[in-house]
Formats: C-alpha cells, sequence, structure tokens
C-alpha cells in the first residue's frame, strides 16, 4: 500500500508529550484515515494517510 507523508515529528520529545499523535487525531476528526508510524532510520514519527488512487473504476 502507497502511503503519503503528511507530517514528521522527531522521537526525542518531552515525556508524555505526543505531538504525532495529537496531530494524526485532528486529521481523523477532519475526516482522514490518519495513522502515526515510526521511521527507525530517522529516529523520528510520520503521520501518514493512505494514498488515493487517480484512477478509479466505474
Amino acid at each position: 500500500m502507497c502511503r503519503t507523508a503528511l507530517e514528521r515529528f522527531p522521537a526525542g520529545g518531552p515525556r508524555g508529550s505526543r505531538p504525532a499523535e495529537e496531530f494524526a487525531a485532528a486529521r481523523r476528526c477532519e475526516g482522514m484515515a490518519a495513522e502515526v508510524v515510526m521511521d527507525l532510520e530517522q529516529d523520528a514519527f510520520l503521520v501518514v494517510v493512505p494514498q488515493q488512487s487517480t484512477d478509479r473504476a466505474l
């Protein structure tokens, strides 16, 4: 599945702080299927959404 990253957040935030989760929750309230994934190589959290296909079968 292809995904698009909306935002990137550093993994080393203050204890108890979850900005990626808060950002994803706000996007879900807007109707987007946002989720948080970890980019281990960059040590960051990414908020991603499924990439929309441009060709649809009718």
